[in-house]
């Protein structure tokens, strides 16, 4: 019991401790690393080798190879996102068997995971205005940015490197805290407060992806009850939280501001150039220069650092030493053109869309959709602004979408099989009272 319990407190750990950073040379030597490497060979003598898993990748691996030797990747830049990448999957992969594939239990572990975080943002920001340094700046903690200054004075950032971070590992608990609002709705998972926190969090991180993790949110939950009422109320709503958010939050508005400048005008001024926005802009350039020369597979895991350093903005149209995220691409879909090219693109969106679970609405007990839904969030957030293939436990949430359609698919057939079962004994009652 102690060591199940242990092991559930260390796999949860690794989902909300990646800003953790022991050192930075020669490569990030982050916590969760040291959670690996406790479980995973216990895992290993446990479940096996994960053949299927390493199988199914084998071709990221030929494609990798085959792009260093065309000079497009480097043997440390592809083997240090390729072995990062099988360990992860695998990781978590287990992880899932350790659970027997039970993502109900997962996905609950997160939720507690992620109030307990929010917390944690709140009373950062409290401490802030009470001038209590160590209880908001946490770069005591070997957070690997620590105070980020901006927003209501602090953006709030919880134990995360920053708070765009910190709002995109709070997207599925956004989406259950916003569906436990909605009148009539059975509360899942979440208390009425505990859901009020987890959005006044988000809000306080004032990231513009978290905001526009909460406009998914309402789109989905519009798109699954599918009713016209909810779809007039909502896009009102959404509209004047926007404009709200924009005439009202500094830092969105010049994320605003300076996108509409950049992807629209194609004005590259010192004012646009010197954001965030414009970071998202050169590694979009660089990935779609990129796709052009190899369209089909990409140039390779690990490979958009290359690719930064021939197609970047900052080389010669911008006169700018502004080279953030040039390994990640600072979005998951920007990477995956860069370095997977058509291959990668096709298959996150065939998944995405494969194992999607959409509410069933003649079985309201049903939650399987709830999951489905709340994890397409945080999938989409990663395709937008995070650039990482395994921070934050991203494979695991993969792997609980993935699970969740299947576990969905299960709970369907046994309460048909249950039915029919039904059906025949009452068919058997009938005979023998003719009889």
């Amino acid at each position: 019991m102690r060591e199940t319990r242990l092991f559930n407190i260390l796999i949860f750990l690794s989902v909300f401790v990646s800003s953790i950073t022991f050192f930075r040379d020669p490569f990030e030597g982050y916590f969760h690393y040291i959670i690996f490497l406790l479980l995973f060979p216990v895992f290993l003598l446990k479940f096996g080798l994960p053949k299927k898993i390493i199988g199914s990748i084998f071709i990221l691996f030929v494609v990798g190879v085959l792009e260093i030797f065309l000079g497009n990747n480097t043997w440390p830049l592809f083997l240090k996102i390729f072995l990062g990448f099988v360990l992860s999957v695998s990781f978590y992969g287990y992880v899932l068997d350790y659970f027997k594939f039970d993502t109900q239990k997962i996905f609950s572990f997160y939720i507690k995971g992620a109030i307990i975080v929010s917390y944690i943002g709140l009373f950062q920001f409290v401490f802030y205005y009470l001038r209590f340094t160590p209880g908001y700046n946490f770069s005591w903690l070997f957070n690997k940015w620590g105070l980020v200054s901006g927003g209501f004075g602090i953006r709030v950032n919880s134990i995360f490197s920053e708070p765009a971070q910190f709002a995109i590992v709070l997207g599925p608990a956004c989406f259950v805290a916003i569906y436990n609002l909605i009148p009539r709705n059975k509360k899942y998972l979440l208390t009425k407060y505990q859901s009020v926190l987890i959005i006044f969090v988000t809000f306080l991180t004032t990231s513009s992806t978290g905001y526009i993790g909460l406009l998914f949110i309402l789109l989905f939950l519009l798109f699954n009850y599918g009713k016209i009422s909810y779809f007039f109320l909502g896009v009102p709503v959404i509209i004047l939280a926007s404009a709200v958010l924009y005439n009202n939050v500094p830092d969105f508005k010049s994320r605003v501001d300076t996108s509409i400048a950049l992807w629209i005008e194609g004005d590259f001024g010192i004012e646009n150039t010197n954001s965030s926005s414009f970071v998202l802009y050169n590694n979009f350039h660089i990935a779609q220069q990129n796709f052009l020369s190899n369209p089909f597979t990409g140039t390779g895991l690990g490979s958009h650092r290359v690719a930064y350093d021939k197609y970047s903005l900052t080389n010669d149209q911008v006169a700018l030493d502004f080279n953030n995220n040039k390994a990640d691409g600072n979005s998951l879909l920007i990477r995956l053109i860069s370095e997977t090219g058509i291959l990668g693109v096709v298959f996150i969106f065939v998944f995405m869309r494969r194992f999607y679970v959409r509410r069933d609405p003649m079985n309201d007990d049903a939650t399987f959709w709830i999951i489905s839904n709340s994890i397409l969030i945080i999938i989409i957030l990663y395709l937008l602004r995070q650039g990482n293939y395994f921070l934050n436990a991203f494979p695991l949430f993969l792997w609980i979408y993935y699970y969740a359609r299947k576990n969905h698919l299960e709970q369907i057939k046994r309460a048909e099989e249950e039915a029919l079962r039904l059906d025949e004994s009452n068919e058997t009652e009938s005979t023998d009272s003719i009889h």
